[in-house]
């Protein structure tokens, strides 16, 4: 089992940046794939980006490709979430799960273990 801890949420204005963490715990080794997703009001939660255990393999959603970018530190057992050019489109409470393996679904059925989100307020 994993536990996952989301923080680094905030408000920024349109075009600034902020970087999320996704602290994992629970398990001795990183073979975890971690999803981030969003959760926006009046819309169903979406994939954002993922990375695999292995760091090799990351995976974006079109709206964020070019702005966004994930990466681990396993000696941290930590993951990130690096946003850039932030739009008031991405406010949205941010949230990061794990799942075993090395595949990156874009479905949020597919992660096990779940944050309890962090806020990100995008203002124009």
């Amino acid at each position: 089992q994993v536990r996952v801890v989301e923080s680094g949420g905030g408000f920024v204005q349109a075009g600034g940046s902020l970087r999320l963490s996704c602290a994992a715990s629970g398990r001795t080794d990183s073979r975890y794939t971690i999803g981030w997703f969003r959760h926006a009001p009046g819309k169903e939660r979406e994939f954002v980006a993922g990375i695999a255990w292995t760091g090799r393999t990351t995976r974006y959603d079109a709206s964020v490709e070019g702005r966004f970018t994930t990466s681990r530190d396993d000696a941290k057992n930590t993951v990130y979430l690096q946003m850039n050019s932030l739009k008031p489109e991405d406010t949205a409470v941010y949230f990061c799960a794990a799942r075993d393996g090395h595949l990156v679904p874009i479905s949020l059925l597919e992660y096990n273990y779940w944050g309890q989100g962090t806020q990100v307020t995008v203002s124009s």
